[in-house]
């Protein structure tokens, strides 16, 4: 299972601290999707904010530094490999990425993208489940600017073909039966991937990618299958699965088709041969459109993380007013139009 961004807009923050404990809890962000997140093996988000500590100061747009307790949140939501390759990632510099790669290590989340040393940039991340080994690569088109500290010049993976492509091999090389690889590329708030987009996607599943996870517009783009010569295969074809963009998964944007993402659902499986070759392949795509309600608790602002679908089925929310469902209704329809809008047209039978 994969999502899109998780943003910390500063007004996401005042409503979730305790200030007799000193502490915040965005567990309530997640309560509705986390039965979802838990039925994943594998499940994936992009952290669009350092974690760097309260002494660098918490902050929103345009450089975010959230509290520690976002990965505490992540983590009981179900969440286990978090991207922290973007355009964020430099918000609070050097010092943001380790404490950030520390923070949620010692949590037990796995972070991908982003290094503390060199021998940190070497690492192969490959999560074993089922018996099925899945490796991990995450990459950003730049980092708003900042530059890339001279003398950490591993610290951030850039999109750069020919190191994923390297990257994907020693993944292969050291056991990955598949390969999900997320890109923080395209345009803020273009619904349609551009041809930049699509020529990168097919490079990489070309070089080997299995899944391409897509992040950065904060909306959602549509999903296709890329296919690509493999002598290797049964069919001479390899498939990959792309998302341009999965938009949003919580933060303060709204409106514009930015208050909605969407968990995406992939099934591996793996067969093996009688001489222990073996081959995995996903199938089964499933989406489940999200949209995060912004309310209101005194002077707060609230959210919540709500499953399109599931809540229309139910519509037992008492938080949910008429023209909360009929804007969800609004959303679903379309979501579930548009991305599916880059499939193969199917020809009537004539």
């Amino acid at each position: 299972m994969a999502v899109g961004d998780i943003m910390s807009h500063a007004p996401q923050l005042p409503g979730y601290y305790d200030a007799a404990t000193r502490t915040y809890d965005f567990k309530p962000w997640f309560r509705y999707v986390k039965p979802l997140l838990s039925k994943g093996d594998w499940v994936v988000a992009n952290l669009e904010t350092p974690l760097a500590g309260a002494d660098l100061t918490y902050t929103g747009y345009p450089r975010f530094n959230a509290p520690d307790e976002l990965a505490d949140a992540l983590k009981d939501a179900g969440f286990g490999i978090l991207t922290t390759a973007n355009n964020h990632t430099l918000d609070r510099g050097y010092v943001g990425i380790a404490r950030t790669l520390a923070t949620l290590r010692s949590k037990g989340l796995v972070p991908v993208g982003t290094s503390v040393s060199r021998y940190d940039s070497q690492r192969l991340t490959i999560v074993e489940k089922n018996g099925i080994k899945l490796g991990f690569l995450a990459y950003t088109y730049g980092t708003n600017g900042i530059p890339i500290p001279k003398d950490h010049p591993y610290a951030v993976n850039l999109i750069d073909l020919s190191k994923i492509t390297d990257d994907i091999k020693r993944l292969r090389e050291a056991g990955a039966d598949a390969v999900a690889v997320s890109l923080h590329f395209g345009i803020e708030y273009q619904r349609m991937p551009n041809d930049d987009q699509k020529d990168i996607a097919r490079s990489v599943v070309a070089a080997g990618a299995d899944l391409v996870l897509g992040s950065h517009p904060h909306v959602v783009q549509p999903y296709e299958t890329i296919e690509v010569p493999d002598p290797t295969s049964p069919d001479g074809i390899r498939r990959g699965f792309v998302i341009y963009s999965m938009g949003n998964f919580v933060s303060n944007q709204h409106d514009n088709w930015k208050d909605v993402g969407v968990i995406v659902s992939l099934k591996l499986t793996k067969t093996t041969g009688p001489d222990g070759s073996g081959r995995t392949v996903w199938s089964d795509v499933k989406t489940t459109p999200t949209w995060v309600r912004i309310g209101q608790k005194g002077k707060n602002s609230t959210y919540t993380v709500y499953p399109i679908a599931q809540t229309l089925a139910n519509r037992d929310d008492p938080d949910l007013t008429d023209a909360d469902y009929k804007r969800m209704s609004t959303y679903l329809t379309g979501l579930n139009r548009h991305l599916k809008s880059l499939a193969p047209k199917q020809s009537a039978a004539g």
